[in-house]
């Protein structure tokens, strides 16, 4: 899907179609980060390249090829990465992660699987209550909360909390496993 198609909405300062534009993104921006994660703080570069490209949309002029508010994210989450090794004097590890993920940028990424969207679900209701709560909490707040508020939403002490996530993803991974879902084709 080329995700161009949330475009006209974006250049309007619809939010809502700038989260769908997000939740398809996220991924291939993430890794063309990947040769950076041991040397700067990834997430936070991430975050930064999406709210520039947030800013940056209503000035955005296509041009003509699929997905290209991506590979411009693409672009500055790279820059923004480059800038941070410069400021840190930090090394990346060599590897050709921007080419390939603009290569996937331009191909047509999949399209969401309903029976595997159904057997995560099915997975993770089964979960036993405190690490489902855990990794429920995870999900809901989407990293915009920290570790210690979410386990004192819960009444958990930070470690449990942690200890409670661990076994929610170790879970759900096995679970995953059983019903034929290979995680490492996943990306996870």
């Amino acid at each position: 899907m080329d995700l161009d198609v949330f475009l006209p909405a974006i250049l309007t300062g619809d939010t809502r179609a700038f989260g769908r534009w997000m939740a398809g993104a996220e991924g291939a921006i993430r890794d063309s980060l990947r040769s950076f994660a041991a040397v700067i703080d990834v997430e936070a570069v991430l975050q930064e390249a999406l709210l520039r490209v947030w800013q940056v949309a209503p000035r955005f002029v296509a041009d003509g090829r699929p997905n290209g508010l991506l590979r411009l994210g693409i672009r500055i989450a790279r820059n923004l990465a480059i800038s941070e090794v410069r400021r840190t004097k930090a090394r990346p590890a060599p590897e050709e992660d921007l080419e390939r993920a603009l290569a996937m940028a331009e191909s047509s990424p999949a399209e969401p699987d309903p029976i595997l969207r159904e057997t995560i679900a099915r997975c993770q209701q089964d979960l036993p209550d405190k690490p489902r709560q855990a990794l429920d909490a995870r999900l809901a707040f989407e990293g915009t909360k920290g570790d210690d508020d979410l386990a004192a939403m819960l009444g958990m002490r930070l470690n449990t909390f942690l200890q409670n996530f661990t076994r929610a993803r170790r879970m759900l991974a096995e679970c995953l496993k059983r019903h034929g879902v290979s995680i490492e084709e996943l990306g996870a």
